[in-house]
C-alpha cells in the first residue's frame, strides 16, 4: 500500500476505520483489536498504519471492506469483478476498488489508475504553478506603475523642498538680525542687573540685621518650650499610672468571671475544625482490612460512601465495554438510567461525559439527579475529564471512571481516584 497514491490510500484507510467501528467484537481482526476501541474521531487518525497494515494481510478483513464498498458503487463492482474499468469512472475509486477485489490483472488496474491520479495531480500543480506566475506577472506590472507613480511624487516632493529651502534661507537671514537685536538688549539688562545686584546687596545686610534680632526671640521661644514640655511629661506620667491601674482591675475581674462560671479549658484548636482525610479512609489508601483492586465493584461502593465525594464516568469507555453491540443512543440512555440510580441511592455528585465531536447535535439523555455533558467542537472526553478534575477544589474527593490509561494519569492528584469502567459495570448489575 506504500506505492498508493496519497488520496487512493486515505480512501481505504477511511473505508476501513467506518468498516472497523461496525464490526462485532469477534469479528475484529487481533492486529486491529487496540485500534477499535478508538472513538470513530481518532481511528483513521491514530490507527491508519494498523488499518492500513491489516488490509494489505488480513483477506477477510478486507472482504469487509469490498463489501461495504461495493453497497457503494455496485455498478463499478460489477464492472471491476468482470476484469474491466469503465472509462467514465474515478480513478481513485477504481484503484480502491481494485485494490480490495483484486481480480486478475489488479495490480495494472491499480497501477493504471494512480498514474492517472498521478497526472491529475500534475496537471492541478500545473495549473496552480501557471496562475501562480500570472499573478507574479500581474505584481510586477503594478509595482512598475507604482514605481513609476513614486518617480513623479518624488519630483513633486523635491520641487516643495527646494521652495522651502529657499524660505528657510531667509527665515535664516531674518534670525540673525534679530539675534543681533537681542545681543545688543542682553548687554542692556546686564547693566541693569548690576545695578539691581548693588540694591540687593544692601537689602541683604539689612535682613542679616534682622535675622540675628529674629534668633535672639527664637532662642527665647525655646526656653518657653522645654519648660512645657517638662510639665507635658509630668502630666503624661501620672495618665501612665491610671491606665496600669484600669487594666489590673480588668484583668483580675476577667479572671474572677470565669471562676463564677466555671469554664471549662478548650482543647479544641482552629486546625480541627478543617476537614482533612484521616487514618483508614478509603481515599487516602489507609483503610483497615483486605485492599481492593481498582476493577473491583466494592472498591468504587467504599470510595461513593465518602461524603460529598463527585463521580465522573468516562461514558463511551464503559458502554463500548458493558453493551457494545447497542446503538450508541441506546447505550447512553442506559448507562444515564443506571447512574441515576447510583446517585439516588448514594447521594454523589455523578457527571456523565461523552465524545461529541461525531454527533452533529449531541442529544439529550434523560436521567435524574445526574450531570451529562459532551465534549465541545475539537475537544475528546479525556480532556474534558481533565478540565473537570482541576476546577474541583483539592481535597474533595472524586472519583474517574475510564479503563483508559491517558485518562487515568491525566488526572491523578491527591483526592482523585481512577476506577477500571468494569467496577461501575459491576455495581450497576448487582
Amino acid at each position: 500500500m506504500s506505492t498508493l497514491p496519497d488520496a487512493v490510500r486515505a480512501r481505504l484507510v477511511a473505508l476501513g476505520s467506518d468498516v472497523l467501528g461496525a464490526l462485532p467484537a469477534g469479528d475484529v481482526p487481533g492486529v486491529l483489536r487496540p485500534v477499535a476501541r478508538f472513538a470513530a474521531a481518532k481511528r483513521a487518525r491514530l490507527g491508519g498504519s494498523s488499518i492500513a497494515s491489516a488490509l494489505d494481510t488480513e483477506a477477510g478483513f478486507r472482504r469487509r471492506v469490498y463489501e461495504a464498498a461495493a453497497a457503494a458503487d455496485p455498478a463499478l463492482a460489477k464492472a471491476l469483478g468482470e476484469g474491466t474499468a469503465p472509462a467514465a469512472a474515478d480513478p481513485v475509486d477504481v484503484a480502491v476498488m481494485a485494490y480490495l477485489l483484486r481480480p486478475d490483472g489488479w495490480e495494472g488496474m491499480v497501477e493504471t489508475a494512480a498514474s492517472s491520479v498521478r497526472r491529475g495531480d500534475d496537471e492541478a500543480r500545473l495549473s496552480r504553478e501557471a496562475a501562480t506566475a500570472e499573478r507574479l506577472r500581474e505584481q510586477l506590472e503594478a509595482a512598475r506603475a507604482s514605481a513609476r507613480e513614486l518617480r513623479t511624487t518624488m519630483r513633486t516632493e523635491i520641487d516643495r523642498l527646494k521652495a522651502e529651502n529657499t524660505m528657510l534661507r531667509r527665515r535664516v537671514q531674518e534670525t540673525r538680525e534679530r539675534l543681533s537685536e537681542a545681543r545688543q538688549q542682553e548687554q542692556d539688562e546686564q547693566e541693569q542687573a548690576g545695578r539691581e545686584l548693588t540694591d540687593a546687596r544692601a537689602a541683604l545686610r539689612a535682613a542679616e540685621v534682622e535675622a540675628r534680632r529674629l534668633r535672639t526671640r527664637l532662642a527665647d521661644a525655646e526656653a518657653a518650650l522645654e519648660a512645657a514640655r517638662r510639665s507635658g511629661r509630668a502630666e503624661r506620667g501620672l495618665g501612665t499610672a491610671r491606665l496600669a491601674l484600669l487594666l489590673d482591675t480588668l484583668g483580675e475581674a476577667a479572671a474572677g468571671l470565669r471562676r463564677e462560671l466555671a469554664l471549662p479549658a478548650s482543647t479544641l484548636a482552629p486546625a480541627d475544625t478543617v476537614e482533612a482525610a484521616v487514618p483508614g479512609d478509603p481515599l487516602a489508601g489507609g483503610g483497615v482490612g483486605r485492599a481492593r483492586a481498582v476493577h473491583e465493584p466494592g472498591y468504587l461502593d467504599e470510595l461513593l460512601a465518602l461524603p460529598r465525594v463527585h463521580l465522573i464516568v468516562d461514558g463511551y469507555n464503559v458502554t463500548k465495554t458493558a453493551w457494545p453491540t447497542m446503538p450508541l443512543d441506546a447505550q447512553r440512555a442506559r448507562l444515564g438510567q443506571g447512574l441515576a440510580a447510583v446517585a439516588a441511592r448514594t447521594g454523589s455528585e455523578v457527571t456523565l461525559v461523552f465524545d461529541g465531536a461525531d454527533v452533529t447535535v449531541p442529544p439529550p439523555v434523560a436521567a435524574p439527579g445526574i450531570r451529562v455533558r459532551f465534549s465541545p467542537t475539537g475537544q475528546t472526553a479525556d480532556e474534558l475529564i481533565r478540565r473537570m478534575v482541576r476546577a474541583e477544589p483539592e481535597g474533595r474527593p472524586v472519583v474517574v471512571v475510564s479503563s483508559d490509561r491517558e485518562v487515568a494519569e491525566g488526572v491523578r492528584r491527591p483526592g482523585v481516584r481512577s476506577v477500571e469502567s468494569v467496577a461501575l459495570i459491576g455495581l450497576l448489575t448487582r
